[in-house]
């Protein structure tokens, strides 16, 4: 089925300009088209169409792959009363002494968590094979990393990080030849804002043409 996704604007990621009322064509997995909503919608009459608000922009990558996901516990809401609600690292993870069974569950959570802020790759070597099902499970690509970044981890790719720096490729040109179709939406006007309010602003992040994230 053939989909397009349209916003306020369209962010490409490169030199290109952004493009007021941009729209992607999203065929199955793959990107078949890129370019304004009133001509993909009238070459393409009987696509479905996803209209969001803000804008259109590249797929981000959280440099934080092992500390989010391997260095890190992500509490079941079940748990919140006792445990929180934000990642748990350092002594206090240590004493929780998790098995296999509760990594994956932690696992699943901080991928789901990192979808809702734009992420469509982690970087950094994963070790342990729960870690790494779960972020296989959810589409994400994982890019290797000379060293660890600098600062604190975050889950906002964002953080401390232009666009530029935080994308994992620019959106396909007018020709993907193939490209998957992965992409982030932002509630956000345009780039400027987007950098200064971070990727907390995800509406939908969309993966090989999935739809494994939409803000309620």
């Amino acid at each position: 089925m053939l989909t397009i996704h349209t916003a306020g604007l369209l962010v490409t990621g490169d030199r290109r300009p952004a493009l007021a009322g941009g729209a992607i064509l999203v065929d199955g997995r793959t990107c078949a088209a890129v370019g304004p909503y009133e001509e993909l919608a009238a070459a393409h009459p009987a696509a479905r169409v996803r209209r969001w608000p803000g804008l259109i922009a590249p797929g981000l990558v959280n440099p934080y792959g092992p500390e989010l996901l391997e260095q890190a516990y992500h509490p079941d809401p079940r748990e919140a009363g006792e445990l929180g609600t934000e990642p748990i690292a350092g002594e206090a993870l240590v004493a929780l002494a998790l098995g296999d069974a509760r990594w994956g569950a932690s696992a699943r959570r901080g991928v789901q968590r990192m979808l809702a802020h734009g992420t469509v790759a982690v970087a950094g070597q994963l070790s342990r094979p729960a870690v790494v099902d779960a972020v296989q499970r959810a589409g994400l690509a994982q890019e290797g990393r000379f060293e660890r970044p600098a600062g604190p981890p975050s889950l906002d790719p964002l953080a401390g990080r232009s666009l530029a720096e935080a994308m994992v490729r620019p959106l396909p040109s007018d020709a993907p030849h193939g490209q998957d179709a992965t992409f982030a939406v932002f509630g956000v006007p345009d780039e400027a804002a987007l950098t200064a309010r971070g990727a907390g602003n995800c509406v939908a992040t969309v993966v090989a043409g999935r739809l494994v994230h939409r803000r309620r």
